[in-house]
């Protein structure tokens, strides 16, 4: 691996022209699984690899990137969900530090908010959670309930995702309406049963990067550590890519709370949520997910509680006014598409954080024997 002389301070702003140049490919422009993810990001950036290995290094250890990691489609490996809770006031603050702090299942945990009284709108608290297989994701929920003090949940499951990433640098600069001149494919969501040696892998590949990894042969450590070569491991982590297991290797932005240089990397998030007529689900998804702003869009089936909607997606930016107008021009293209909208509303995020939700069956159990659970209670099925 490479060495890199950091004595000398980088620029860590993601404001700076070259960070930039670098983080508009390294946050969501690596699809699936590369062999060496930073000479990519190089190549596409046109930039040095040592430029870019010593500027990644430097905004991840002042915090600008808040990680780095190989993402995986979590859906497809284990049983996950949106999930809303509607908790008294008072105990919000308290719910979402459990969640964050005690939860290694729950990931994205936003408190948010409605500009207006509105259906579903009491549902305060956002997170994602994800249990490993052969768990139950309502058991985990019930659990979760009762430890934050929630009067009411409900699960939103993803029946299809049509856009997962992230790219906040680059869509800064975007017009209105930007949209891709392809529609956008729906990746149905399925569970996927892989092998120990699959897993051990994953396991591997999934954990986020240090600081001193960023560089050429990064999973070259990886490899050795759980016993493999190179070669094998990469071997099988191409059988993970060719099953669709990857979403893409990143460097995550710490996008909501300030910077250490003062500097926010996006101001606003909006839930949007539409009602679309039963059956048009895929086509309508397929629509909103080609416009360029959104950085996740979901079928999932909301329920009565929030006006039966059924197809979400979540956009950010520095001003609200902007994203209210990318809003509006997905409103118009499904309306010139001939796809009613019988009911929209948005769910703007305030205090927000994110953490890779833990997928591993024996992480489950440890878990639950910390907390005094008989994890066996926990099963699909044992309730």
């Amino acid at each position: 691996m490479n060495s890199i002389d950091l004595s000398e301070p980088f620029p860590v702003s993601t404001e700076d022209p070259l960070n930039a140049r670098i983080l508009s490919v390294s946050e969501d422009k690596l699809a699936g699984f590369h062999e060496e993810p930073i000479g990519e990001i190089a190549r596409l950036s046109g930039l040095p690899v040592a430029t870019v290995t010593a500027r990644i290094r430097a905004m991840l250890e002042s915090g600008t990137i808040r990680r780095v990691r190989q993402t995986l489609l979590a859906n497809d490996l284990a049983p996950g969900a949106l999930i809303a809770w509607e908790i008294p006031e008072e105990k919000l603050g308290p719910a979402f530090d459990f969640l964050i702090g005690e939860d290694p299942f729950s990931g994205h945990v936003v408190l948010r908010s409605t500009d207006s009284a509105s259906t579903g709108s009491s549902f305060r608290l956002w997170s994602t959670l994800k249990v490993p297989q052969g768990f139950s994701l309502e058991a985990h929920c019930r659990c979760l309930a009762a430890e934050i003090g929630a009067t009411r949940h409900r699960i939103l499951r993803a029946k299809g995702i049509f856009t997962l990433g992230v790219g906040h640098v680059r869509r800064r600069t975007l017009e209105i309406g930007a949209i891709s001149p392809a529609r956008a494919r729906m990746h149905r969501v399925e569970v996927r049963k892989l092998s120990l040696e699959q897993w051990k892998v994953l396991g591997a590949l999934k954990e986020e990067l240090q600081p001193a990894e960023v560089g050429l042969g990064l999973w070259e450590a990886r490899a050795r550590s759980i016993g493999l070569s190179r070669q094998d491991f990469v071997r099988v982590a191409r059988e993970l890519d060719q099953m669709g297991i990857f979403g893409r290797f990143s460097t995550f932005l710490e996008h909501v709370k300030p910077l250490s240089t003062g500097e926010r990397v996006t101001r606003f998030n909006g839930l949007f949520h539409w009602a679309i007529p039963q059956g048009r689900e895929e086509e309508a998804g397929e629509e909103i997910g080609r416009f360029e702003v959104l950085t996740h869009c979901y079928w999932r089936e909301a329920g009565p509680e929030f006006g039966n909607v059924n197809l979400m997606a979540v956009a950010h930016g520095r001003e609200k006014d902007r994203l209210l107008l990318h809003k509006t021009a997905i409103d118009e293209h499904l309306r010139q598409f001939g796809i009613p909208v019988l009911y929209s509303n948005i769910f703007w995020g305030g205090r927000s954080e994110i953490k890779p939700s833990e997928i591993l069956p024996e992480a489950y159990r440890k878990w639950s024997h910390t907390r005094g659970i008989d994890w066996k209670t926990m099963l699909v099925g044992s309730s």
